[in-house]
C-alpha cells in the first residue's frame, strides 16, 4: 500500500471526504481522531500491512505523517 492509497484509507476511517489527509495534519485538531479511531487505526495497519504497533509508539504520534511513519508507509509525497 503507497502513501496515497494509505491517505485515502485513513480518510475513510475517519469519515472524511476522499482526498481530505496529506499528512501534514495534526492529529488532535481532527474532529474524528479519538479513542475508537486509534483503535480502528491499530486494526487498519494490521490488516492491510501485517504491521502489529506498539501502543507507546502511537501515543506520541502528533501528526498524520507520524502515523504513516509508524505504519512503515513512506512519508514522502
Amino acid at each position: 500500500m503507497d502513501r496515497k492509497d494509505f491517505l485515502l484509507a485513513l480518510d475513510e476511517m475517519l469519515e472524511l471526504d476522499a482526498g481530505t489527509l496529506t499528512g501534514d495534519e495534526v492529529l488532535e485538531t481532527l474532529e474524528n481522531w479519538d479513542s475508537l479511531a486509534v483503535i480502528s487505526f491499530i486494526a487498519l495497519v494490521d490488516e492491510k500491512l501485517g504491521v502489529v504497533l506498539e501502543g507507546e509508539k502511537l501515543a506520541k504520534a502528533k501528526t498524520v505523517s507520524d502515523l504513516l511513519a509508524l505504519a512503515g508507509v513512506a512519508v514522502a509525497a
